[in-house]
């Protein structure tokens, strides 16, 4: 075989190849599904600080369970799926209406017949799409959009997320339970603890009940909580606190004061993220890490943040900050500043196959909303399910979802779009 004969095999092969790489993007489809679950109510539902807490009027009376009923409830869930050439199709969800209303509206046209094989370059153009885009909805549209593009290229190349990233760093992945609807009753906190540390859960987090408006009575339940709980658990155990934008700098600094020998693992989102002289302020101000980030759109924001020195855990979310590709630029960035990625637990999937792709010193734990999840995969034939607080790695090929046909009871094709032909639009 000469030169050229052997080049041109050669060539021919790699072009090949590159046919087999050619798949497009032929439709993008948004679904409802419909089932039953059992539930308990009475129970359970805890809440927890809100910024509007600080008016008499919008402030709930403090929280006690009830008497449990059984009984069953309706359930919905939206999936994105994206289906191409070559027979291939990539899932995610559940997706945010909010969400799925943008990618129906704006995105689904733009993407018909795009390369779902070029992340990177439809992530880029979906962010110069619109000028919103940057923040809030548009963002969280685009993150489901490129999570359901890493499933799809999981499954043309059989193999799982983590590994398309350069995974994994381990087989499974701690994860720490949030207890978010837990009640905060003072002899209740103690025993669900217990109950959930005997469970492998060694890193907890609770949501405190009260803000600024709850007055100096307030103040006395948030720090009898911390002291609850390390007396319940013990100093091997880390115990970290969310209170979602509820409180104010005063507040959080004298909170922070009295609680601090308890030595907490953290203190999650105290003011809303525009606040970053805030988070500056109290960081410097206490041993505790700070930590926040679900609500940061993109690695812009977080620069921003780690430049200030205004947190110690980066706590963005997959389903809103951009997706898995903007996760792991995220990873990179805050790895130059020796600060962990530790990802909001709004959905699973996608958090917890780039936290195995990461090192542990990067991203050591995943968050597990114990309550939430116990039906938000209801129709997931292949749940995530923590065993001794961690969960196994799947296997299978993208993030490892398939749909539980048994459990639909009723399925329903979602369009809001403005380009739909008459007659074929859907509404709730």
């Amino acid at each position: 075989m000469n030169r050229r004969h052997a080049l041109s095999l050669l060539t021919g092969a790699f072009a090949a190849q590159a046919q087999q790489c050619n798949i497009k993007i032929e439709a993008v489809e948004l679904w409802q599904y419909q089932g039953t679950r059992e539930a308990t109510r009475g129970i359970n539902a805890q809440y927890q600080v809100q910024p509007l807490h600080i008016y008499d009027a919008l402030r709930p009376p403090v929280y006690k369970d009830s008497t449990p009923k059984n009984g069953t409830e309706p359930i919905t869930a939206i999936y994105l799926k994206l289906k191409c050439s070559k027979g291939l199709e990539g899932l995610y969800g559940p997706v945010d209406k909010e969400a799925a209303i943008v990618i129906d509206q704006q995105i689904r046209p733009f993407l018909i017949g795009k390369d779902a094989l070029a992340g990177d370059t439809a992530w880029d153009q979906l962010w110069r799409l619109n000028r919103h885009a940057r923040t809030g909805i548009f963002m969280m549209a685009i993150s489901a959009v490129d999570n359901a593009l890493w499933d799809l290229r999981g499954r043309a190349f059989n193999a799982p997320v983590y590994q398309l990233l350069g995974g994994p760093s381990r087989k499974e992945v701690e994860v720490y339970s949030s207890t978010l609807g837990s009640s905060l009753e003072p002899d209740k906190i103690a025993p669900r603890a217990k109950e959930l540390f005997a469970q492998g859960f060694r890193n907890q987090k609770w949501f405190l009940p009260d803000g600024p408006g709850g007055g100096p009575e307030g103040f006395a339940r948030n720090v009898k909580a911390v002291q609850l709980l390390r007396e319940a658990l013990g100093p091997s155990a880390n115990i970290m606190f969310d209170v979602f934008n509820g409180w104010d700098l005063p507040y959080a600094l004298q909170w922070c004061k009295e609680v601090e020998p308890l030595k907490p693992r953290w203190l999650e989102e105290p003011f809303s993220s525009e606040k970053i002289d805030a988070y500056t302020r109290l960081s410097s101000s206490t041993s505790i890490p700070i930590a926040t980030g679900e609500h940061f759109y993109g690695r812009w924001e977080v620069h921003r943040f780690l430049k200030a020195d205004a947190i110690r855990v980066v706590q963005a979310d997959p389903e809103w900050c951009g997706g898995v590709s903007e996760l792991k630029k995220i990873c990179t960035l805050a790895s130059l500043y020796d600060v962990p990625v530790i990802p909001h637990g709004h959905n699973l999937h996608a958090a917890l196959h780039v936290v195995a792709s990461e090192p542990p010193t990067t991203c050591p734990l995943s968050e597990f909303l114990v309550l939430k999840m116990a039906s938000y995969y209801h129709f997931d034939l292949h749940p995530l399910v923590p065993v001794s607080g961690k969960i196994p790695m799947p296997t299978r090929p993208g993030f490892g979802m398939e749909l539980n046909k048994s459990k639909i009871i009723n399925e329903k094709f979602l369009s809001w779009s403005l380009w739909s032909e008459p007659g074929t639009w859907v509404t709730e």
